[in-house]
């Protein structure tokens, strides 16, 4: 990713009258909000790490996350936030009004991953579990949640404590099953825009493992990939692997089949439309001289606007179907191809004028040297689900950097040790640069877009 300055654009008055976004709100000048909030942060700063060792060393599977949502809902208590639990499943609503004014929500994540942790921390998680299908699995903060929890609770303590800085109302969310999907759709489902006062602005972070801790990332636009998950069934006349003549091989269509799919970006996809098709997972067979009836794919594709989507899905399903054709596969044992809808996610798009009004505040808290701007990427999130409802409300995400610098300048000379990514067993975040930048870039946009 690019770690190019980041170029801020200023708000200009001739902007429309009413709208939220060039509101003039005589908001406090960045050296008046600096100290206060600084102060908070480092008064504040030792509760947090423990805080975060313990959703570190007390990690949950999505829609699992009963322990981590009431934790999380009783540090919005203790700020004084009238609270929701069990909103969406386990999601966590949190509410301080402050007087007339506009609306801002917060997001942070609450579930954990599959993984088993082998970071060597003192605090590293020893969780073991059974998944939804039954199976044994380690679990771990593997994509920076807690990271994202922490800073949270420290943007609600900040805000409250500031509360003669702004006015209007602040709504905090926790939000269940980002990693497997679901938790942002459910609590929408449920009304989060109906039951709780509708914000004007939404407003979430994440962390990067490719960005010096003290830094933060930003990106107007498209900023993550939409994601859509295949399962792809090839079938076959199952037989003896010493007669192979006799049957049709599944597992050797599936292996064409796969290379057929790599042309769908390379050569069916506009060179300025990114996409991926990625092949994760490949099951058939059950000895070495039986050729099965079967083979089983599940496929990743990523994707940044609808029509790409479509296409690469009619591509998948056409080239299953003709190189099926082509081997001599039965009609009635052609491959099928299933989309999971319950697994899309679209591609989550920054509001270009919000992004740039959260850019101007952090870097005029932060300094420029330290907001910077960053490429799209093709991992996913569900947060873009907030600004895909019919209100059409303005979302923001950006990255919070969590590597340490020295760490970063290692990884880059030849023959340095690589950056763990997210989803990594040995992801570790540098914990209080990290957790410190992150309270103090969130609490000035907030503090930006609720100002008096």
């Amino acid at each position: 990713m690019n770690q190019g300055m980041f170029i801020l654009l200023f708000i200009g008055s001739s902007l429309a009258v009413g709208n939220p976004l060039y509101a003039q709100q005589a908001t406090p000048s960045p050296s008046s909000i600096r100290l206060p909030v600084g102060g908070i942060i480092e008064h504040e700063y030792s509760t947090l790490f423990d805080l975060y060792r313990q959703l570190h060393f007390n990690p949950e599977l999505s829609f699992h996350e009963m322990k981590t949502a009431g934790r999380i809902a009783e540090e919005l208590e203790k700020a004084g936030f009238e609270v929701t639990r069990n909103f969406g499943g386990t999601g966590v609503v949190g509410i301080l009004k402050n007087g007339p004014g506009l609306t801002v929500m917060i997001r942070t994540d609450l579930d954990a991953l599959p993984v088993v942790e082998e970071t060597g921390l003192d605090y590293a998680s020893r969780v073991r579990t059974k998944d939804d299908q039954g199976r044994e699995v380690g679990v771990m903060h593997a994509c920076g949640h807690d990271v994202h929890m922490t800073c949270f609770t420290g943007v609600a303590r900040v805000l409250s404590q500031l509360r003669n800085h702004w006015k209007g109302t602040l709504i905090m969310i926790g939000q269940p099953a980002e990693e497997r999907s679901g938790g942002a759709k459910t609590m929408l489902a449920q009304g989060l825009f109906q039951k709780f006062p509708r914000p004007d602005f939404i407003l979430a972070l994440h962390s990067d493992a490719a960005l010096e801790s003290g830094k933060v990332g930003v990106r107007e636009g498209n900023a993550l990939a939409g994601v859509d998950s295949v399962n792809l069934t090839i079938r076959g006349v199952s037989g003896h692997g010493g007669y192979p003549y006799a049957t049709k091989d599944p597992i050797v269509l599936a292996a064409q089949i796969i290379l057929g799919l790599q042309t769908i970006v390379s050569r069916e996809m506009r060179a300025i439309d990114p996409a991926v098709v990625t092949v994760g997972s490949i099951h058939g067979g059950t000895k070495h001289n039986i050729i099965p009836d079967e083979v089983q794919l599940q496929l990743t594709i990523r994707h940044y606007s609808d029509p790409v989507r479509e296409h690469i899905l009619k591509s998948i399903d056409r080239i299953a179907q003709g190189m099926a054709q082509a081997a001599g596969i039965p009609p009635g044992q052609a491959p099928t191809m299933k989309v999971l809808d319950e697994e899309y996610l679209p591609p989550t798009y920054n509001n270009p004028e919000l992004t740039r009004r959260v850019a101007r505040a952090m870097t005029e808290t932060l300094g420029e040297p330290n907001v910077v701007e960053r490429d799209p990427v093709m991992g996913a999130e569900d947060f873009a689900y907030f600004g895909r409802t019919p209100e059409k409300i303005p979302t923001c995400i950006f990255w919070l950097g969590t590597v340490n610098p020295a760490r970063m300048e290692d990884s880059l000379r030849e023959g340095g040790k690589p950056l763990p990514s997210l989803h990594s067993s040995r992801f570790a975040p540098a914990p209080e640069p990290t957790i410190k930048t992150g309270v103090m870039a969130m609490s000035a946009a907030a503090l930006d877009l609720l100002g008096k």
